[in-house]
C-alpha cells in the first residue's frame, strides 16, 4: 500500500472549502471511486491505498480548479476520465468533438469516442451496452451536431412503447403527449444540448419529431437523423420495418441494453437478430459498451459488477 502527502502552498481557505466539499463529500467520492483512504489537516492531505498517488494528483488538479464550488459531475466525470486515460485502445490525438451548446463536448472514455467517430462515418451506428453508458446521450448529442452543421434537416426521435403494448389509442392527449413518458430520457438530452427554448422552436418548426415505432411503417425518412432508442425492446420484424425506412441523406444510431429485454419470454429481440445478421454489412457500424465505459455516478458501474457476477453464479438447487 503506498501513500502520497499533498500540501498546498499559499493556502486559500475557500479553495480548501470548495475542494472538500460539504461534509468532505468530494473527498468521499474519491476515496470511495479509486479505493484509497483520505486524512486532511489543514492544508495536508494524507493519501493511503493503491492508487494514492493517482488521487494526488486528482487533489492537486481540483485545487486549481476550486475558485469556484466544484460540481459533484466535475468529481464523477474526472474520475471515469482517470479510469480511461492509461487503456491501451485509446485514440491519440484523435478526439471527435461535437457542436453543441457544451462547449468541446467528446466522448469519456475510449470507445466512447469511437462511437461518435462511427455515428459520423457510417450511415448505420449500433450502441450496445449496459445502462450509464452514455449511448443515448452521445446519439442525441450526434444528432445535435449533425443539425447544427446542416448536415440533415430534422432529427427524428423513435422508441418502442413496450408497456403500452404500441396501443397508444387509449392514452390521453395527442401523439406526441402519448409517447411523451417513453421519450423522455431524449428530451433530457435535447434539453441539456440545446436548451429549452431552442428545443421547442426545433418543436414547432418540425426540425424535431418524435414517433412511436409502430406508426413508422410505410414511411421513407430523408436527411433525416434517427435514433432508435430501447432498440432491445424490438421484434425482428420491427427492426427490419425500422431500417428501411432510411432513406437519402440520413443517419440512424440505434441504441439498446439487451440484458433489459421487456419482450414477452417467447418473443426474439430485434437488436440482439441484427446484431447477428448485420454484423459485417459495410455502411453499419457496432459500438459494443462494457461496465468500464459507465459516466454515471461511480457507484452504478459496482452496481452492474454485482449483479453480473451474482448472475453468474451457478444457480442452487434445493436439497
Amino acid at each position: 500500500m503506498s501513500a502520497v502527502r499533498i500540501a498546498f502552498p499559499e493556502v486559500d481557505n475557500t479553495r480548501l472549502a470548495n475542494l472538500c466539499g460539504v461534509l468532505d463529500e468530494n473527498l468521499r467520492q474519491i476515496e470511495t471511486t479509486l479505493n484509497v483512504s483520505i486524512r486532511r489537516r489543514g492544508e495536508v492531505f494524507q493519501v493511503s491505498g493503491a492508487q494514492a498517488e493517482a488521487a494526488g494528483l486528482l487533489l492537486e488538479d481540483f485545487y486549481r480548479r476550486a475558485r469556484r464550488p466544484l460540481d459533484i459531475d466535475d468529481i464523477q466525470l474526472a474520475l471515469v476520465e482517470i479510469a480511461h486515460k492509461s487503456m491501451p485502445d485509446a485514440p491519440e490525438n484523435d478526439v471527435p468533438v461535437l457542436m453543441t451548446r457544451r462547449a468541446g463536448l467528446h466522448g469519456r472514455t475510449a470507445r466512447q469516442n469511437v462511437y461518435i467517430r462511427q455515428m459520423q462515418q457510417h450511415d448505420i451506428t449500433f450502441g450496445i451496452g449496459p445502462a450509464g453508458t452514455g449511448k443515448t446521450f452521445l446519439a442525441v448529442a450526434g444528432a445535435v451536431d449533425a443539425l447544427e452543421r446542416d448536415l440533415v434537416k430534422r432529427v427524428v426521435l423513435v422508441r418502442p412503447a413496450v408497456e403500452a403494448g404500441e396501443r397508444l389509442g387509449f392514452l390521453p392527449g395527442d401523439l406526441v403527449q402519448k409517447v411523451d413518458p417513453y421519450l423522455r430520457p431524449l428530451y433530457d438530452a435535447l434539453w441539456d444540448l440545446m436548451g429549452f427554448d431552442r428545443v421547442q422552436r426545433a418543436f414547432e418548426k418540425q426540425q424535431i419529431e418524435v414517433a412511436p415505432l409502430a406508426f413508422m411503417r410505410g414511411r421513407t425518412l430523408n436527411n433525416a437523423f434517427i435514433i432508435l432508442d430501447e432498440a432491445q425492446n424490438t421484434t425482428p420484424e420491427q427492426m427490419k420495418m425500422f431500417l428501411t425506412r432510411i432513406g437519402f441523406g440520413s443517419r440512424a444510431v440505434i441504441t439498446g441494453d439487451i440484458t433489459q429485454i421487456d419482450l414477452q419470454r417467447h418473443q426474439r429481440s430485434g437488436l440482439v437478430e441484427a446484431r447477428e445478421v448485420l454484423k459485417g454489412v459495410r455502411g453499419i457500424a457496432f459500438s459494443e459498451f462494457q461496465n468500464d465505459d459507465v459516466v454515471r455516478h461511480p457507484l452504478v458501474a459496482r452496481i452492474i459488477d454485482a449483479y453480473d457476477a451474482y448472475q453468474a453464479r451457478p444457480t442452487e438447487t434445493a436439497a
